[in-house]
């Protein structure tokens, strides 16, 4: 492990080079026992004749490896013939076409790491996303080696009666002495990355789907005993997915089984293995009585991702990890579209871009900005972030909305035609689209290759003579770490015009025939570009980007003009956008008068407009409670060039409040109204009641002296029969200084404590709370019976959510939260260093705070830098965060 006085090897997308060998076929060989594991592995390979050194070495990777046996075309091979260091075993003097068999041995039981084979609840799995085969057997550990796989595992049948590997069973058989074996064969060339093995006692919930084609696949969700009565979801997921993908991109499943496997430790949601998906349990156990609406949404999601990627990633996958965007960019549109058509569309929508600004926003702004095709990194765990993933689903969504639905379909026919059964990069997606299409592409390529946020400045005018409106558009983006000045992008401009009543009219660029009224689809190429509209018998009023249609930051628009749309828009993400917007003036306009000692109360015509909402029946239950609800602290914050901490929860809770005390009654009211005790589902309709009254609940918990109020919140809170309610009521009493607040959080810890997800919950409650004390009490709660490091999910509950989703208290000016964070990535270094980056991100988030603020959290970054036997994935975001 390296330290700051001896940095690591930084790897670069410009030094790809092709492999020298390729592996046909991989029989892998799994002897799993109490104190450890055999692997026995047989290659059969192949120089690569495209590359030019017929003499090359064979250099195959693994770490944390015993090597015992290594035998070329059968015969054991002497100590001149290979070396062994750390991080690679080498063999020398190979001919064009050879098997080279391989034995280690491995200690699965003490792999804290959870990358290769590890243990969970004493059952044996992988993950081998990004280079965690390598932790298994010595291999060629990239994306880009292709082969079939046969696996056999042998295990103890009473501990571990169910052995799964990717692809079909073959083979099951008892070997005697209380040991059995299972073979699996995978008839599809695939990644290491995607190779999976569990191996447990575990109950299995059955299914099956027919496809489009008559085909029965059999599909198997495993989890612990108890947990299967929670898979009902997800399995519905599973099949809605499949019809799904069947539909709109024509794809049908290839294998005759499907499985899940739920695991409780793991580092990541989900893993899209070939055939057997391998879930963090948080991502497939749902019921009423544990899981929010929330949690049901993001299940019937992942479940969709991990089932997409078997097009869009296993069959096509990436040729290095820079291409990662090409897999999960798509992927994540993919499900996002999923989730619209399953859901509410606009709520989606809406979800998507909040979820966007909360996370991605910053990065992009932030010391470790790059783009979703980075040039370089040290440890590629560290770039499964949400520039990847979000900004890269954003990015193929520019190019669906630039080309249409039709063409879109066309290009994604094309890609498969030409690329299933490879490995593919970006620049063979976009490549495909623009075939298909017709459409030039080559600007829009700067999407992939530049880091950071354009933002987008638009002007307009009026001649009322010529009947004709202006639209100037400039775009720019600011420097980002490696890329100081920046190119103009290709951004869709998704445009509406609307009359004086809020009606859509014809979007008519100047010498156009008349199109229908409605958005029209622009392109903005240049730094500076004016687009001209005639045919029009007054001034419009603009509603721009419509659907969010390019991750951009728009510069504040005429107050007036964000009143009308929030009231009128017929674009709903652009009414919701609008409202966002006006109170982000509003809410930053208070920030300042309070620093500058001056009195400040929220508009009242903005509270009558939230009532207006409130009161319009028209309107879907799940979009009212999105529009009503004011943008976050952290976004907030995100639009200020010195983030003011205490200011913008102070002015934000004032807000809240002056909306609870002017609208107590309709708040009232709309809870009543929506307080649904019918039979539970998770529908559409179902759920957006479930918000709503919810939304009105979180604005009335914030009159204390209400005792109607109050009441309600602790009935719900201590009565409610789903987790959504439940937890809404605990959301308002987690920030409420009152009696029974800390009761209520006892029985709730006493009545879930056998499930875990559930307390996972509790403890992200607490930490996410603005009450004084706060710190103290999560640093009490590291010492709680319950909470652990070991386990992922356990450990972003409490620490996580406290820097991501607590500003107030993790900004503390005494820096207090910022050491607390620097103790936890610290402990976490050398068992699991994948979480301790992760969970290190938000410290390097410094630029924009107070001169105190800044040198506080420098100081850990520090401290951290300064560790001896500091792990590669922390190292690299340290490192950048402090530069």
């Amino acid at each position: 492990m390296p330290d700051s006085s001896t940095p690591p090897r930084t790897i670069r997308l410009a030094d790809y080079r092709l492999p020298d060998f390729l592996i046909d076929a991989v029989d892998l060989a799994f002897d799993l026992r109490e104190d450890g594991a055999t692997v026995t592995s047989r290659l059969t390979m192949r120089r690569n004749p495209a590359t030019s050194d017929p003499a090359a070495p064979l250099v195959l990777d693994g770490q944390d490896l015993k090597l015992t046996g290594i035998a070329l075309d059968g015969e054991a091979l002497g100590a001149n013939r290979y070396t062994v260091d750390a991080e690679h075993l080498t063999v020398t003097d190979l001919p064009g076409v050879f098997t080279l068999d391989i034995t280690t041995e491995i200690a699965p039981q003490q792999n804290t790491t959870m990358q290769g084979l590890y243990t969970s609840g004493g059952n044996f799995c992988t993950q081998c996303e990004a280079e965690g085969f390598r932790h298994i057997t010595y291999y060629l550990d990239r994306p880009d080696i292709l082969a079939r796989y046969t696996t056999t595992i042998v295990a103890d049948k009473a501990k571990y009666p169910v052995l799964l590997s990717n692809g079909n069973p073959v083979e099951t058989t008892d070997l005697g002495g209380g040991r059995h074996r299972a073979k699996w064969e995978d008839p599809f060339p695939k990644p290491s990355y995607l190779f999976a093995l569990v191996a447990g006692d575990l109950v299995a919930v059955e299914d099956s789907f027919t496809t489009r084609s008559g085909r029965d696949i059999a599909l198997k969700i495993f989890t612990r005993r108890g947990d299967h009565t929670k898979v009902d979801h997800a399995m519905r997921a599973l099949k809605a997915s499949m019809a799904w993908d069947e539909q709109v991109y024509g794809f049908e499943y290839d294998l005759d089984l499907f499985m899940i496997v739920a695991v409780s430790d793991f580092n990541m949601g989900a893993m899209e293995n070939k055939g057997l998906n391998i879930f963090n349990t948080a991502l497939v156990l749902a019921s009423r009585e544990t899981a929010t609406d929330g949690d049901f949404q993001r299940v019937e999601s992942v479940v969709a991702h991990e089932y997409f990627h078997n097009w869009t990633g296993n069959r096509i996958t990436c040729r290095d990890w820079f291409q990662l965007s090409l897999k999960e960019g798509l992927t994540v549109f993919r499900d996002q579209e999923f989730s619209g058509d399953m859901n509410s569309r606009p709520v989606q929508r809406i979800t998507d871009v909040r979820r966007l600004r909360a996370i991605q926003f910053p990065e992009d702004g932030g010391p470790i900005a790059h783009p979703i095709r980075p040039e370089s990194y040290i440890e590629i765990n560290n770039f499964y972030t949400p520039t990847v993933y979000e900004k890269g689903a954003e990015v193929i969504r520019m190019i669906h909305t630039l080309i249409g639905p039709e063409r879109y379909r066309k290009g994604m026919d094309l890609y498969v035609a030409r690329h299933d059964g490879q490995a593919a990069t970006c620049e063979n997606f976009v490549a495909a689209m623009e075939d298909a299409s017709g459409t030039d592409l080559k600007l829009f390529r700067r999407w992939y290759s530049q880091a950071g946020t354009p933002e987008i400045v638009v002007e307009d005018s009026w001649d009322d003579a010529a009947g004709r409106y202006s639209l100037t558009l400039r775009q720019s983006t600011g420097p980002t770490p490696g890329q100081p000045d920046k190119q103009p992008l290709h951004i869709p401009f998704a445009l509406g015009l609307l009359d004086a009543q809020g009606r859509d009219l014809p979007v008519r660029l100047a010498g156009e025939a008349a199109p229908a009224a409605g958005t029209r689809v622009l392109s903005l190429t240049a730094a500076e570009q004016r687009f001209d509209f005639d045919g029009l018998a007054a001034r419009p009023v603009p509603s721009l980007f419509r659907g969010f249609s390019a991750p951009i930051k728009l510069a504040p628009q005429p107050r007036d003009r964000l009143a009308f749309l929030f009231a009128h828009d017929s674009d709903p993400f652009n009414r919701w956008e609008a409202g966002q917007q006006l109170a982000t003036q509003l809410l930053l306009e208070g920030v300042a008068a309070r620093k500058a000692g001056q009195d400040w109360r929220l508009d009242a015509e903005f509270v009558a407009a939230i009532g207006r909402l409130l009161d319009d029946p028209a309107l879907d239950a799940a979009f009212i409670a999105e529009a009503t609800a004011l943008p976050g602290e952290s976004f907030l914050a995100d639009q200020m060039r010195v983030i003011d901490v205490e200011g913008i929860h102070a002015v934000r809770e004032a807000a809240r409040l002056a909306v609870a005390t002017a609208l107590r009654d309709r708040l009232l009211a709309v809870y009543r109204a929506n307080d649904d005790h019918g039979p539970f589902d998770v529908s559409a309709a179902a759920v957006g009641k479930r918000a709503l009254k919810n939304a009105a609940l979180s604005y009335l918990g914030l009159l204390r002296d209400d005792a109607e109020a109050t009441a309600l919140v602790l009935a719900q809170a201590r009565g409610a029969q789903t987790m959504t309610d439940v937890l809404a009521a605990l959301t308002v009493l987690r920030d409420r200084d009152i009696p029974e607040r800390a009761q209520v959080l006892q029985d709730f810890y006493d009545r879930w404590q056998d499930e875990p997800l559930v307390i996972d919950k509790w403890f992200a409650l607490q930490a996410t709370s603005s009450l004084p004390g706060t710190l103290d009490a999560i640093r009490a709660l590291t010492r709680h019976p319950a909470f652990t490091l070991r386990n992922p999910n356990r450990a972003r509950a409490l620490i996580s959510s406290l820097a991501m989703g607590n500003p107030l208290h993790f900004h503390a000016a005494d820096g207090a939260g910022y050491a607390f964070l620097a103790d936890q990535v610290l402990a976490l270094n050398a068992a699991n260093p994948q979480l301790a980056a992760r969970i290190l991100v938000p410290l390097g988030r410094w630029q924009r705070h107070d001169p105190g603020r800044q040198a506080a959290m420098q100081a850990q970054l520090d401290r951290i830098l300064a560790a001896p036997d500091l792990s590669r994935d922390v190292y690299e975001i340290a490192a950048k965060s402090r530069a």
